[in-house]
């Protein structure tokens, strides 16, 4: 994929960080999660490059985009999106966002609908952490906190980056140097000390943001075909949020005119990296099929 900036993105004129590839067939703009960066996608873009015009980008505050202090609403986040959408003169992009990104993805959906042809949410758009049963916003600030780095050293995060259980991966994911792409989301100095691209503030920012979006209160405005890929696995029914995510996969299901629930067995969140071929197989298909056709 080919690297470069844009800038004087929406009010604010930030700068922001994007890649391409492809040239031909539908546009997608692929959306990455809280805290990660647009090479969540890396493994998935080769193949799903060769019918499709692919970008993805780093959202504020993410990866080598601009971060300011402020814009983490999902109104702005959108908006930029939208903004970014029309300065690369993409036609009607399908909206691919993963886990945060999908909640992007709704927002933008429900909002801008004359602006894409569909979304698909990898193992998110469905956050909804008000829902939760006894969750309060200050648990939620603990509970989804990241991790202090002040004195962390890179070899501390490979090791413990190596040690990582990826679960059943496929042939892709097992070739890929998985580690590099993790350590893509740190600022690594001289000295080897790493500092995470996301400031811990933004970071809060999104948390807070999160605990106010309500996806469900959105789906009935979504008009554009829904694909919806769930990741799962041996451990999924006895997490304590299994049956507030079931419910919302089914309110989903129901009040989103054209809408499709895939589960993606044996899988884990960071699924676009431990079985992206298993997506683009469902992405493409679902494409080549004409799922998202019908707006």
């Amino acid at each position: 994929m080919s690297t470069a900036i844009l800038t004087g993105i929406g009010k604010d004129k930030l700068t922001f960080s994007y890649a391409t590839s492809g040239s031909h067939g539908n546009s997608l703009l692929l959306l990455h999660g809280l805290a990660s960066n647009q090479r969540i996608w890396e493994l998935i873009a080769p193949q799903l490059s060769k019918h499709n015009k692919l970008v993805t980008i780093d959202q504020r505050g993410h990866g080598k985009s601009d971060k300011p202090d402020v814009g983490y609403d999902f109104k702005t986040i959108a908006k930029d999106a939208i903004d970014i959408i029309k300065q690369l003169d993409l036609q009607n992009p399908i909206i691919l966002g993963h886990s945060w990104g999908g909640n992007v993805a709704v927002e933008i959906a429900s909002h801008y609908p004359e602006h894409i042809k569909g979304i698909c949410l990898v193992d998110g758009g469905l956050i909804e952490i008000s829902k939760i049963p006894n969750n309060t916003l200050a648990k939620s600030l603990i509970d989804m906190a990241p991790p202090v780095w002040d004195g962390v050293q890179k070899n501390d995060i490979v090791c413990r980056l190596n040690s990582r259980d990826w679960g059943e991966q496929d042939e892709t994911s097992q070739n890929a140097n998985l580690t590099d792409i993790a350590l893509s989301n740190f600022i690594i100095s001289e000295s080897g000390e790493v500092k995470s691209r996301l400031s811990r503030n933004n970071h809060i920012q999104i948390i807070k943001e999160l605990w106010g979006h309500k996806p469900s209160q959105l789906f009935d405005k979504i008009k554009c075909p829904t694909l919806i890929l769930n990741a799962r696995n041996n451990n999924s029914e006895s997490h304590p949020h299994h049956a507030v995510r079931m419910a919302l996969i089914s309110e989903a299901l129901t009040k989103i005119s054209k809408s499709k629930s895939i589960w993606l067995e044996n899988s884990i969140h960071d699924v676009p990296l431990q079985k992206p071929e298993l997506i683009t197989t469902i992405l493409n298909r679902h494409i080549q099929k004409g799922f998202f056709e019908n707006h």
